[in-house]
């Protein structure tokens, strides 16, 4: 998955790729050369005296140092650009990716799985990537290149290349074996604690009014720690490799300076040939230990890569049509046939057998129990779910064939739970309609029975809004979703359970408003409180996802046992009628 991700993402950048594997070949063919330079020195300068040939020869090491460490700063630079770049392009790609998908795409991932898959598991590739750049290019040719160059220096000593090479390499891919199972342990413990933060974070009143702080400190402890124990078991892993590195290492040049020196002895060898050995010998065995701190962050890469292959591989429930349907112009009429819609997996059906039919000028509620399926029956109209059978039809076009533009533009749904983005309350109005006027918004607001309270703020339509609108109360929210929506003016207007925050009195107020400003448009309300729905042209019963009863108050009062019991437990009998 690693390679494949990177594959992709890398091909924009194949120019800057070969430049950048230029530039290490050239600065470590440079750092090659520096130990057989030296080698001369010192067995045709300093034994024999000659002081110009030193000179002549320190002149060369010098010009082949700056070449080294300029393509040394230029590798570095371009890796690290390209680097960053994958990272941004990767990053887009889920977001992209994420805004594609559909309500059941998102709860199958969950949302703090989202945020970590685009944060940290990107931010691992991203600094695998930059790692590759900088050591993996150059490992392999300082390594080979070595080799090549410890053997021209003394065959005899290669044995010890031999036994020293193997030995660190089996050892590091023994550890690295172990890492990579629970470095994917790792990632899922990440992700717990971001759940468990954002709930704690979201939740905190819920928490203090319910005196659960103990709980909940025990809860997160609990998360903390098994993210704890992981870590260990990476830590201790990583802590023994350095280790082994470095006990090999100093083996090897021990060894070295031992039988170099018993060459030197017998006159085999010269001190400037040990001296040249024992530091491709340390450059073998550095290009090694380079290649181990790629291997470390590998295999969480590797998981990391995997998690972010599985979204971006995760199409869609709600696919685009390939010859959308255009109509010149939308008159707002809904029509459901026997839709149903069913999450992958579930034993039944959460909508089953839906039929209903909603008109332009009219007011349709939809009432009934907690988990009926009103919220996922108003989800399918906008599109954010894919009804898996049957049909919704806007104007007797099927939405699933419909311009998802025009869809878009027709349709305006406030959901159950309104949420509002840090800004402005004009920037968030405005979200409706990017070119919408002041006098618009106020309009909205006026509508919404917003005006008021957004009069009272110290900046009015400039006042501050904070993420969630969490500076405002749950009804204020609610009523600036709505004025959000009425900026659009759609032709459709879906509102789920969009009134519950109010008072009886905003209540009645803005549904009073509402009439004239929707007289023209296809009304849909799913409501719990039975005062918000008694007046609709229509009203359809759901139980358990199906369609129990359709008619005006007065008629399911007569007729419908189930609307009934919903009303008498909210109302008197007396109030009902």
């Amino acid at each position: 998955m690693l390679t494949k991700l990177l594959r992709i993402h890398l091909r924009p950048y194949r120019r800057d790729l070969w430049l950048i594997v230029l530039l290490q070949f050239v600065q470590t063919l440079a750092g090659l050369y520096l130990p057989t330079l030296n080698a001369d020195i010192i067995d045709s300068g300093v034994v024999k005296g000659d002081i110009d040939y030193i000179l002549g020869v320190g002149g060369v090491m010098l010009l082949v140092s700056l070449v080294q460490i300029a393509c040394s700063i230029g590798a570095v630079y371009y890796g690290a650009r390209t680097a960053m770049a994958v990272g941004r392009d990767v990053r887009g790609a889920i977001f992209h990716r994420v805004q594609d998908f559909s309500a059941r795409e998102v709860g199958q991932f969950g949302t703090p799985s989202l945020i970590t898959r685009t944060t940290n598991d990107v931010q691992q590739v991203q600094m695998l990537t930059l790692m590759a750049f900088t050591l993996m290019v150059s490992a392999p040719i300082m390594c080979f290149g070595g080799i090549i160059m410890a053997l021209n220096q003394d065959v005899t000593l290669s044995w010890l290349l031999v036994l020293a090479v193997p030995i660190l390499g089996v050892s590091v891919g023994v550890i690295i074996a172990k890492m990579r199972p629970a470095f994917r342990l790792m990632q899922e413990r990440i992700d717990k604690i971001n759940q468990i933060l954002r709930e704690q974070i979201m939740g905190i009143r819920v928490i203090r009014a319910f005196v659960k702080d103990t709980h909940e400190r025990r809860r997160f402890t609990k998360a903390n720690t098994e993210l704890l124990d992981v870590s260990l078991v990476v830590g201790r892993l990583m802590a023994l490799m350095f280790p082994i590195v470095m006990l090999v290492m100093n083996a090897s040049s021990v060894a070295v300076l031992w039988f170099g020196g018993l060459r030197i002895d017998d006159g085999s060898m010269q001190i400037g040939a040990l001296t040249a050995f024992l530091s491709y010998l340390m450059q073998i065995l550095m290009a090694v230990m380079m290649a181990t701190f790629m291997f470390m962050m590998v295999p969480r890469a590797e998981v990391s890569a995997e998690r972010i292959t599985e979204v971006l591989d995760t199409h869609t429930s709600v696919v685009l049509p390939e010859n959308p349907v255009s109509p010149g112009e939308v008159h707002g009429r809904l029509e459901l046939s026997d839709v149903e819609f069913r999450y992958p997996g579930a034993e039944k059906p959460v909508l089953q057998e839906i039929s209903l039919l909603a008109l332009p000028g009219e007011t349709t509620a939809i009432i009934g129990s907690t988990g009926s399926g009103k919220t996922t029956l108003l989800n399918l109209i906008p599109r954010l779910m894919d009804a898996t059978d049957g049909s919704v039809r806007v104007d007797g076009v099927d939405v699933r064939e419909l311009d998802a533009t025009v869809l878009s533009d027709a349709v305006g749904l406030v959901p159950q739970k309104p949420y509002l983005f840090a800004g402005t309350v004009a920037s968030n109005l405005r979200y409706g309609k990017a070119d919408a006027t002041d006098e618009e918004l106020w309009h909205a607001l006026e509508v919404a029975q917003g005006k008021d309270f957004v009069e009272r703020m110290p900046e009015g339509l400039d006042s501050p809004i904070a993420q969630g609108g969490t500076n405002v109360s749950g009804g204020q929210r609610q009523r600036l979703a709505i004025a959000r929506m009425l900026v659009r003016r759609p032709e459709i207007y879906l509102f789920d359970d969009s009134f519950s925050a109010l008072d009886y009195a905003t209540d009645a107020a803005l549904r009073r408003a509402l009439v004239a400003e929707t007289a023209e448009a296809t009304v849909v309300i799913v409501a719990q409180r039975v005062s918000t729905i008694r007046h609709a042209d229509r009203i359809v019963v759901l139980d358990e996802g199906r369609v129990v009863g359709t008619g005006t108050h007065t008629e399911l009062m007569d007729g419908n046992e189930t609307y009934r019991e919903i009303v008498l437990s909210q109302l008197t009998e007396q109030e009902a009628a």
